[in-house]
Formats: C-alpha cells, structure tokens, sequence
C-alpha cells in the first residue's frame, strides 16, 4: 500500500481492499461474501435503474487515543436503513446482518483507518439496491446489501472552520409527504442542481426551506441545521428532513450541558436572533455557519464575528469527537469497539 497523507485526505471515494455483500432472493437473505470487486453486475431492469429503490447509509470509524478502534452508532444506523426500506418497499437488512458486514468490513480493511489525531476516519457507505427485474412500476423481489468502506478528512474543507451557506428558494430537495425523512438516492439527486449553484457562486453549500411556504428553513444541503440562542439549541422539525443520528446526538449532549433542546419549525426570519448556527451530520460532524446569503431576497445573516466557532457549537463538536475517540466516557452505548 502506497503511503497516504492522513491530513490532506478529500473527502471522495478511495479504494481500498475489500467490500462485503449480501443477496435477498426467494424471500430470505443469503450468506455473506466478500470481494475485491469494485462492480455491481446487475439485470439491465433492475428496480434501482427505473424506480429508484435504492438507500444508503453513511457512518465512521475512528481510531482513539487508546489505539481501539470504534464505530459511532452502528445499530441507530441499522435502524434508519430499515426505516427506509420499509417506506420504498424494499427487503430490511437485519439489525444483526447490517452490524456484521459493517464491522467484517472495517476489520478487513483495517489498514485504511486513519491514525490518531490525524484530523481522518474510515467513512462506511452500506447501501441497498433493488436488483429485481421490473418494467411495470412495482418492487422488486431481489436485493443486494453491500457495505465498503475509505479513508477520509472532513467533508467541508474548511474542516471546522466557518463557511458560508446560501438559501435558495427556486428548488426543493424533497417533498413534504414524500421521502425526505429517509435516506434514498432520490432526495440527493433533487439536491444537486441547486447544490452545485452555491458551489460555484462561493458558498459550501445550498440551504433548502420547506416546499409548501417557503418560510422555514428545512436542511443545509446533506446535513441538518441548528441554531444556538438563549442557552437553547433550536433544530428544524419536518416530515421532509432526514433525522440526523448526528443531530440526535448532539441534542442528547446539549441537554447535558444544561441547554434547552427545541425541535420545531424554524422560520428564516428567526435567523435575526441566533447566535450561533451550524450545520451537522456524519461527515461533517459540525459545520459552523459564519454568513447566510438569501439568493431571492440578497440577504445577508452574519454569525461567528472574530471568524471562529461560537462556544457552544465549539463544546459540542469537541465532546462528540471525544466520546468517538475514546477521550470521554460512552455512557450513552453510542460506541462500538471493533475487536
């Protein structure tokens, strides 16, 4: 294996030894195998290829300071899958099934895990297509379950340094009765467009409201949205937001450090009020938002004014990283130590 530059890692797709999979036919799931491959052979009409029956899940392991390795929240992620199988009709991966390939994935491909204290982790994709034949509009009844794994730095380049977002009000990333709760293909694909714009014009991504009113903020692009005022840690409630396990998490130690958790419709114009904002999920953990430019109405919301973090959104990424890396106790059962 080539020598790879821990701190300078994108976060992208890299190749690593092996990825493990699992085939749902006839009713039941198969055993598990493991392969080499980089490719999926599959029927030219495969359900994933017409009707989008396809969902993803994204986690990380890390090295601690103690040299184990640990996975943040295996079985919440398990969990979630199964949520979105069962909304697009697709075979659920048991809770069990989806931890073995999870950890026998990371455990073969052990030497891409990044050191301690490089800044990098082992991202984990486990993803689950249709693979049944189908041309009318229905499930299918073949399914693939396969997990690999890649080293990667953070996802903003900016690491945890602030960004600026931008709010677009021409595109939505999901509906409100549709699939945005849950974590398929399509609501990334709705994404891109209005994703790619802010990229270009200078933002790390766009903010998408909700798709009825146009008066509340629904999620930053591919993770969830906080707001920090008044001791209070405010995050937008919808049907059509994905529940971060992240964002789940971070609710969880808010409350410990004495903050009141609010999760509830948040209007744009409350932005005036906030403190602090940021953004939140796997790959980012958190993401602190230091302007928010309004596309529509050139708006500009200010945070973050000496160019850092604020202090809550600063407590709160460095208590998660910490219990991830083993610097703090786990007594939430959020970690799994890979033996």
């Amino acid at each position: 294996m080539e020598s790879i530059d821990w701190k300078n890692l994108p976060f992208g797709y890299f190749k690593t030894d092996y990825n493990v999979r699992c085939y749902y036919k006839d009713g039941k799931w198969g055993g598990i195998e493991v392969t080499d491959s980089e490719f999926v052979t599959m029927h030219m009409a495969a359900t994933c290829l017409h009707y989008g029956q396809e969902a993803f899940e994204g986690l990380k392991a890390f090295t601690g300071i103690d040299g184990k390795i640990r996975i943040f929240r295996l079985g919440e992620n398990a969990l979630r899958m199964q949520r979105s199988a069962k909304d697009i009709l697709m075979a659920e991966v048991p809770v069990s099934l989806f931890e073995e390939m999870v950890i026998k994935a990371v455990k073969l491909n052990i030497k891409y895990v990044p050191p301690y204290g490089e800044g990098a982790s082992l991202y984990i994709r486990p993803l689950l297509i249709g693979t049944g034949a189908e041309v009318g509009v229905k499930p299918g009844k073949e399914y693939l379950f396969m997990v690999f794994v890649g080293p990667v730095g953070p996802y903003f380049k900016e690491g945890f340094n602030p960004v600026k977002m931008q709010i677009v009000r021409d595109s939505d990333r999901a509906a409100p009765h549709g699939t945005g709760h849950i974590k398929v293909g399509g609501n990334y694909a709705a994404s891109l467009r209005a994703g790619d714009r802010a990229h270009h014009e200078g933002y790390a991504s766009a903010i998408f409201l909700d798709a009825c009113e146009k008066k509340y903020i629904d999620e930053a692009g591919p993770a969830n949205f906080f707001g920090i005022k008044n001791n209070t840690y405010v995050t937008p409630d919808s049907h059509s937001i994905l529940p971060s396990i992240t964002n789940m998490s971070l609710c969880v130690l808010a409350r410990e450090m004495g903050l009141t958790v609010e999760r509830r419709p948040f209007p744009v114009t409350e932005l005036e009020e906030m403190e602090e904002v940021g953004a939140c999920g796997t790959a980012a953990v958190i993401s602190p938002i230091k302007e928010i430019h309004d596309r529509e109405t050139g708006k500009v919301y200010h945070f973050c004014k000496d160019g850092k973090a604020g202090p809550v959104s600063t407590r709160l990424y460095e208590q998660l990283r910490a219990i991830q890396e083993g610097k703090a106790p786990d007594t939430h059962g959020w970690i799994t130590v890979v033996e």
